[in-house]
């Protein structure tokens, strides 16, 4: 029987839109029988906000101490437990889904498909490879689970409206106990989150120092923006890494992607090209940034920035 499991992904308070993105993304499956499952200590909030996700028939809550930070190591096996309930289990391929989604499947016993950008069939899905230089068709064999991340910069979220059942689900599966929460560092600042947001503005190498970077903050704020950055500037630790933008580093799909400072390594455009407008502030005309902009600005970005933060 066909059946779609979505892992649902949330802070505690608010269901993080990487969910209702891969409901929207699981709808190419045409199959009408979806869960979506949420681990945590207490998931009253959340779960009334998975249940009005369009396309969602029941919200399986696991409330656990164990639950209260997702951790993989931990999750995993509950997914396992069960994942013979369903024809397919998807996440979002965020920080979490590609820590969780591996450790699932090999505890399934199947391949993964990661990074699905289109649904072509129940079981035939495009990917993107070689940075996104080509997008590789794969299928996955009758007979086993499809175990799978959605890439969520290729799918819009689903529309509200839901109605779905919550039904409390009791935890299957034993702590393996080789892994533990310790603590939560970032230094992404006050902003709106990176993966998410509507508008990104991302400095590069051209910004000098991290003192410099609060250019970059400063129109962030100004915007409502936030704030992201090239791996050259991760690099030369101007900012921490979970601000860094490309291949390496976040793939994200704003509506508004400032790149200020940023020449256009191939490895940085493969995680903006999902953009809406991409605007891009540069000294060097000849920079591979312009290629893909909608506008451009050629410049000392020093000069620039303020002067656009001041007609803001």
């Amino acid at each position: 029987m066909a059946k779609v499991l979505i892992i649902g992904e949330h802070d505690g308070h608010n269901l993080n839109p990487a969910t209702a993105k891969t409901v929207q993304g699981a709808s190419g499956l045409h199959i009408d029988d979806v869960d979506v499952v949420l681990f945590g200590s207490d998931l009253d909030a959340v779960a009334a906000q998975a249940a009005a996700v369009a396309g969602v028939q029941r919200v399986l809550t696991v409330t656990h101490d164990d639950f209260a930070h997702p951790l993989a190591a931990r999750i995993a096996p509950e997914i396992a437990a069960m994942a013979g309930d369903y024809s397919h289990i998807l996440t979002g391929s965020t920080t979490l889904g590609k820590d969780l989604l591996p450790r699932a499947a090999a505890l399934i016993g199947v391949n993964q498909v990661s990074d699905i950008m289109e649904v072509l069939d129940a079981r035939t899905f495009k990917r993107p490879i070689y940075a996104g230089n080509a997008i590789v068709t794969v299928q996955v064999p009758e007979g086993a689970p499809v175990v799978g991340t959605i890439r969520t910069a290729s799918f819009a979220a689903a529309g509200e409206g839901g109605s779905a059942e919550i039904v409390a689900a009791e935890a299957r599966a034993e702590d393996p106990g080789h892994t533990r929460f310790v603590r939560v560092e970032g230094g992404g600042g006050d902003g709106p989150d990176l993966a998410s947001a509507d508008i990104v503005i991302s400095g590069g190498r051209a910004l000098g120092s991290s003192d410099n970077f609060a250019v970059i903050h400063s129109l962030a704020k100004k915007m409502g923006a936030a704030v992201g950055a090239s791996r050259a500037a991760v690099d030369a630790g101007y900012v921490p890494n979970e601000l860094q933008v490309g291949q390496t580093g976040k793939i994200i799909a704003p509506d508004l992607y400032f790149a200020i400072g940023i020449s256009g390594a191939i490895q940085h455009l493969t995680g903006i090209k999902d953009a809406g407008t991409i605007v891009a502030i540069n000294k060097d005309a000849e920079a591979p940034i312009f290629e893909i902009a909608d506008f451009g600005l050629v410049g000392d970005l020093f000069e620039i920035v303020p002067e656009l933060e001041k007609a803001l």
